[in-house]
Formats: C-alpha cells, structure tokens, sequence
C-alpha cells in the first residue's frame, strides 16, 4: 500500500501541482461563446438540468489517433478498411486536438480512441496526451487493455491523462472466456494495473443479446470494486461498422436497461435528473455506493439545475482525490451561505435515507458513476438526436455526431488529406501501400 500512496502522489504531483485549473479571462470568454453554442444547438433540450451548454459545452469529443485494431469484435464500430488504414500523422492529430478546444473551450473531455490507440507508437502516445493536457483539455483513454501495462499508464499520467476507460466484453470474443462473470477476472486485472493512480477508472461494456441477461450482475461487480471504478458505463448494441451482429432485440432499450441497473443496484435510481444531450441517447446518474448497493446522489432536478446555475464556473481537475475536489466547492460554498445550508441539509436527507445501509458499512461511502449509451443505428438516424448530440467525433472537416460518423466511416478516414509539413504541404493516403504521405509538387 506505501508503494501505491508514493507512485500516486509522485505522478500527481509532476501532472498538476496546483489545486485547480487556472483560468484566463480570454479563456474564459472562449468557454461562454462555447457553451452559448451548445444551448443554441440543442433547442428545445436546453432544460435548467441539461449538463451540456451549462456545465460543458460538449460531453466529450473523440480523437482517433489509428484505426488499428487487435480485436475482432462482433459488435463493432470500425469499417472493414480500418486495419489497412495508416495513422494519422501527429500534426493532423494535434490539429484535431487544437479544434477541439478552439470548438469547445477550455477544460473539455477529450477521448483519445480508435481502433485502439495503444496499437499507436507508445512515444507518439505519450506526445498525444501531453499536446491534449498543454492545450487545456482533459484527455482520456479508452482502450480493451490488451497493450495498456501499469507502466504506460504511469507514463500517460505523468503525461496529463485523466481516465483511462476500458472496453471488456463478450463481444470481443476473448479466447477461453465465455461470460461476463469469467471476463470478471480481467477486469480485475486491469484495476489492479490502475490502482493508486491519478485516474477516474472507467469501464465500457457493450450490451447485446448474450449478455443483455448479466446486466445486474455486472452492476453488482462494478459497485463492490467503486474503491478504483469511478464510472460505469454500458453501451446498447446498434446496427452499424463492420460488426457481424445486426439489429436489436425489443427487450434491449434505454428504458430496460436502466431497469437492470437499478435491480443490479439493489435500489430505484432517480433516472433523468441530469440530463446529458438528448434525452433518447443517454442516461448519466453520478450515484453512492454503500454496502454493496448504489443510490442515486441527487434525485431533485431542481435542485441540480440550482447547482448549474451557481456553480457552473467552479473548475477542477479529476485527477484530484474526491476530497480534494469536494473542498474546491466547498470553498465557493463558503461564499454563498445559502447553498452552504442547503447542500448539508440534502446531505443529512440523503444518509437518513440510507442509514442501515450506511451503517452497516460503518460509514463506509463510495461515489460511482452509472451510465447508458443508447446509440443509433447507421440505417436510422434521427437528425433531432444528431443535432442535440454530447458524444462527437473530431473529423477535418470540425466535430461530428459519432452516430453520424459511424453511419459513413469510410467516407471519412479513407480520405487523403492535405498536411502541412516543415518541409512544405505534403498528401496523406490512408490506404497507400508504399508511402502515407507524398510531397506535393511545386510549379
């Protein structure tokens, strides 16, 4: 336990050794003409408890650094062309980055992704993550863990990584594992390698026919390892990529799967508080867990469009302990008595509603996250869903809905792309066999 409490605070301290992120005040009118952005987009979904275009302007932007992938999932996203396709150069991936906060302003989520990124050339990984941080966004990675050892992601934090979120299901076809209560032992493993460091550890679990039946199950498993799993979250099954699973079941639904997840829960999960973009397209339910169950950490939507308002300008970093970021607004608090008394008058409501169970893990109190991604199928989008989109893709083009950008992949990373070089603009062939990039030339 000494060596984990070291390396952690070693890490943290060469990430971050401030308390808070400072913000500029041209940084901040970057962040206002963001958020102002994402009310106009979203419309009629513009509610007082909607948590982007109050809070963040986006709820997160994905970065693809390579295609490439060492998993053949049955339910996949990619083209077929993805393993052919070469990786980006880092310039066009630092344009991308640079687009992001240019789009969306200081202090946004960024998901460095795939294929699987840790098939990228580990230095230029680490690059990636650095340009990320240096720019003011808070990058993650998500990753099926298979190239992710504790060293990288030692690295990665001393980097400036946020989370690192791992992918582990069925759908991957792991050999000699044939439920989600035997992948169990994996992610075991992979919280293990996160242990003690500076990183909110979340995990992705895509839920289809075969392991639509160990959702609860599955909630159960990520409340009792809440001492590392700060997120879980659970992605429904859609027609689209190069998967060979098509369609989707009636039984499998946003409504049904947050039904599990409450029975998984052991309690009934306040549901639509906070709303994250479309109301059809995801659930986001920050909860506590206690004594092997979870319960909902704010059930007043009232109370939470409240907190928006008063505290939307309160930054911090999620590498921080949850002390630590519980004192950042403790001490704004501090400055609005009203909410002072209103927030430990909430609290003691909530421990009253789960005293025995409270007391029966002699105080013992766990925050996690449970989400539902709800995407859609490439033959069936809904331009309504698309527009009010929190989960986009950066493309040369600007950010796009991920549905969207699944819809036509190979539209997108097939493209060749104009790169400019230190030695002049140069052409990126995705599939060129030879060379990716070919020099233009000059009359």
């Amino acid at each position: 336990m000494k060596n984990i409490k070291i390396t952690r605070e070693k890490v943290f301290k060469n990430v971050h050794p401030g308390l808070a992120p400072k913000v500029s005040q041209p940084e901040k009118k970057e962040r206002e003409k963001a958020l102002t952005a994402t009310r106009r987009r979203l419309g009629k979904f513009n509610q007082p408890n909607q948590f982007i275009g109050s809070r963040n302007s986006i709820g997160c932007v994905s970065v693809e650094i390579s295609q490439r992938c060492n998993l053949d999932c049955s339910l996949c996203y990619l083209s077929e062309n993805s393993n052919q396709v070469s990786d980006l150069p880092l310039t066009e991936i630092f344009k991308r980055l640079e687009g992001v906060r240019r789009n969306f302003g200081i202090g946004t989520n960024v998901q460095i992704s795939g294929g699987d990124p840790t098939m990228r050339d580990r230095s230029e990984l680490v690059q990636i993550v650095r340009y990320a941080r240096n720019l003011g966004l808070n990058p993650s990675l998500l990753t099926n863990g298979i190239l992710c050892p504790r060293d990288l992601l030692i690295e990665l934090c001393e980097n400036g990584l946020s989370d690192v979120a791992f992918h582990v299901d069925l759908t991957q076809k792991r050999k000699g594992y044939v439920t989600e209560r035997e992948l169990n032992t994996i992610r075991l493993e992979y919280i293990e390698r996160a242990r003690g460091l500076p990183l909110m550890v979340m995990f992705n679990t895509t839920i289809f026919t075969d392991n639509y039946h160990a959702l609860s199950d599955l909630v159960r498993f990520f409340i009792d390892q809440s001492d590392v799993v700060g997120l879980a979250s659970f992605q429904l099954q859609a027609d689209t990529g190069r998967g060979e699973v098509r369609g989707r079941p009636d039984c499998i639904s946003l409504e049904s799967a947050r039904n599990l997840i409450s029975l998984g829960a052991g309690s009934e999960l306040p549901w639509d508080v906070i709303l994250v973009g479309h109301p059809k397209c995801q659930s986001f339910l920050p909860a506590l867990a206690v004594n092997g169950k979870a319960f909902g950490l704010i059930d007043d939507p009232n109370l939470f469009a409240g907190f928006l308002r008063e505290f939307s300008d309160v930054m911090h970093d999620r590498r921080q302990s949850t002390p630590a970021i519980a004192w950042s607004y403790f001490k704004v608090m501090l400055l609005k008595p009203r909410w002072l008394l209103k927030a430990l008058g909430y609290v003691l409501t909530r421990l009253w509603f789960i005293r025995g169970d409270f007391w029966a893990a002699r105080g013992k109190v766990r925050p996690i996250t449970l989400m539902v991604k709800n995407f859609m199928h490439a033959d069936h989008l809904d331009q309504e869903r698309v527009d009010a989109c929190a989960f986009m893709v950066m493309t040369p083009d600007g950010p796009m809905s991920m549905c969207a950008h699944n819809a036509k992949r190979d539209e997108h990373i097939l493209r060749p792309l104009e790169i400019e070089t230190d030695s002049g603009p140069e052409t990126f062939y995705p599939l060129s066999s030879n060379k990716t990039l070919i020099k233009d030339s000059v009359a």
